[in-house]
């Protein structure tokens, strides 16, 4: 299905989502982009339905074509203090504020967010997946979030982050459980199941 270029009549809609969310260590990193109406890309769509590689692809190109772009993380200390829910949203936040030029609207990926600044806004479930601006802000999410991960990977590369950039998967899991976490590891979130117990 082809992603619809814009959900309102405004001239400067942007887009904006977030990367991360379900993570136990890392950012969550929100992007904000505004695209021209001309702006067409056969590949474009969720980033979670594309590649690595076609991500990293487009990343240029959006940054290349946008309007105004930007990216922000914010870190697991602050989503420890406020919550990942609000983290996420105030990652998004920064990101539009970021933006050199600003919006006079806002769609945004999923059904929560609180409002930006008095700029209107629109919650939109799966819209990474229906529209072209929030399709670019998740790829851009996405790739910022990955490389950071790689990053940091290099100091702790007993977890892998650079494979599983912080997701719950059981390899993480495993590593957790045997060399405890790191200082980028969220301390709210469950790390191990029940049975395992951490000191932190």
């Amino acid at each position: 299905m082809a992603l619809i270029q814009q959900f309102s009549s405004f001239d400067l809609e942007c887009g904006t989502d977030e990367a991360g969310r379900g993570c136990l260590a890392g950012p969550v990193t929100a992007a904000a982009v505004i695209l021209p109406l001309t702006f067409k890309n056969e590949i474009l769509t969720d980033s979670k339905q594309l590649t690595s590689k076609k991500r990293n692809t487009l990343r240029p190109i959006i940054e290349s074509a946008a309007t105004a772009f930007a990216v922000h993380h914010i870190t697991e200390l602050e989503i420890d203090a406020t919550n990942i829910l609000n983290a996420s949203i105030n990652a998004m936040h920064a990101s539009i504020n970021k933006l050199n030029i600003q919006p006079n609207y806002i769609i945004v990926d999923g059904n929560r967010f609180k409002a930006y600044k008095s700029t209107p806004h629109k919650t939109i479930i799966k819209g990474d997946s229906k529209y072209v601006s929030i399709a670019a802000a998740s790829i851009l999410a996405k790739t910022y979030r990955d490389e950071y991960m790689c990053k940091i990977h290099n100091e702790f590369p007993m977890y892998n982050w650079k494979q599983n950039k912080g997701y719950p998967t059981q390899e993480h899991r495993a590593a957790i459980k045997k060399y405890g976490i790191s200082k980028y590891h969220r301390k709210s979130f469950r790390l191990l199941p029940e049975q395992y117990r951490l000191d932190i």
